[in-house]
């Protein structure tokens, strides 16, 4: 080795942890910014479509579709503003018990439930929300996924944007919560220390090329502006290409604050990583570059590995130690309120494995979505494998 070399690694490795740094107190900077805003009240809101593609009996279905039935919604046109369409495959899917709980518990609720097995493109959610469409009766739309949980005035706050015939979509950022086991935690955070806080990293400088399927709130209008559920039918990132197709007519999205709850029950290591990878291997589809360039959300491991190659440097070392205690403050920003701050010991193990599966996103152009294995092609679509 010669005598440059040494000097040009803890260049390089200072450089890495600058990196580092620098984008992680800007995450701190975006998660502690947000600023919840309460609907105005100035305008009236009109009726609302509730979408839920259901697909199983998950341990809190019955919670979280509750908390879409007992919604401090007020319109107009008064009673039956707000209408919930459910959907399954088939008939035998557990899920339709809990709809029809719900049927027998709220009457004065409009609660319909969909059930048809027609496939349309690959994708069996998007063909779910094709079928459940002719149910729905109003011309303001939410769809949302089964294992999502809202609070009382979700409606109100996703909806209230739409008046304005500039805005395409209303998407919400959401935060996972985890059950019992480190793999369910390791997947939530995920979800809340690494993912979200490069939502509100891109936000603050102005990016909304995103929509999350957890929570999408559009006009009817709109989705038929853009060939409807049929124009995404098979996408593998149909969330995200809905969004685009909509900006791509001129109109804008909006980044919610309301956060909603997604549930994270991953029971086995297996489980987490083919999670993760599909998660990642989406946003590299959709957005190759960007995907690319963000290693610098990684921000501990980055500037660990910057520590190393700098190979104990001073300037490296503090500069790991600010990125330390920034991605301690991401962690209390993002965490569920009243959840236990001890949490934040798993924190290094996931950021590890979420960097070793952004390396691996890489690799291939497979994913497992519940129990089908699908090709991912450089189209976004997605073809069914064996």
């Amino acid at each position: 080795m010669s005598a440059a070399e040494p000097g040009l690694l803890v260049w390089l490795g200072t450089a890495l942890a600058a990196l580092a740094t620098g984008y992680a107190l800007t995450a701190c900077v975006s998660m502690l910014a947000r600023r919840a805003r309460r609907p105005t009240g100035t305008k009236p809101l009109p009726p609302v479509t509730v979408l839920k593609p259901l697909c199983g009996a998950e341990p809190e279905l019955y919670s979280c579709l509750r908390s879409f039935c007992e919604q401090d919604y007020r319109s107009a046109s008064g009673a039956g503003a707000v209408q919930l369409v459910c959907g399954v495959r088939d008939a035998a899917d557990p899920a339709v018990s809990i709809v029809r709980r719900l049927q027998r518990e709220l009457p004065g609720l409009d609660l319909q439930l969909a059930v048809d097995p027609t496939q349309h493109g690959s994708s069996a959610k998007v063909s779910n929300l094709i079928n459940m469409m002719p149910l729905a009766r109003h011309d303001y739309l939410v769809i949302a996924d089964s294992d999502v949980c809202v609070p009382p005035d979700y409606l109100a706050r996703v909806i209230e944007p739409l008046l304005d015939p500039a805005v395409g979509i209303v998407t919400c950022p959401y935060r996972g919560r985890p059950r019992a086991g480190l793999w369910s935690l390791l997947g939530a955070l995920f979800i809340n220390d690494w993912f979200m806080p490069s939502v509100q990293v891109a936000a603050l400088f102005g990016s909304r090329a995103f929509a999350f399927g957890a929570s999408i709130a559009l006009r009817r209008d709109t989705l038929s502006s853009i060939g409807g559920f049929a124009a995404i039918a098979n996408q593998l990132a149909d969330d995200y290409r809905l969004g685009e197709l909509t900006r791509r007519r001129g109109l804008t999205t909006v980044l919610s604050d309301v956060i909603v709850e997604t549930w994270v029950d991953e029971g086995s290591l297996a489980e987490l990583v083919r999670h993760e990878l599909r998660w990642l291997r989406t946003i590299l589809i959709v957005r190759p570059l960007g995907y690319s360039l963000s290693f610098i959300t990684f921000s501990l491991p980055l500037a660990v590995l910057g520590a190393l190659l700098a190979r104990g440097a001073r300037t490296a070392l503090v500069l790991l130690g600010i990125t330390l205690t920034a991605r301690v403050v991401i962690h209390g920003a993002a965490r569920r309120p009243h959840a236990p701050l001890a949490q934040i010991g798993a924190a290094p193990l996931s950021d590890a494995l979420a960097f070793a599966l952004w390396c691996w996103g890489f690799v291939a152009r497979r994913v497992q979505w519940r129990d089908a294995r699908y090709r991912v092609a450089r189209d976004g679509s997605v073809h069914p494998l064996p």
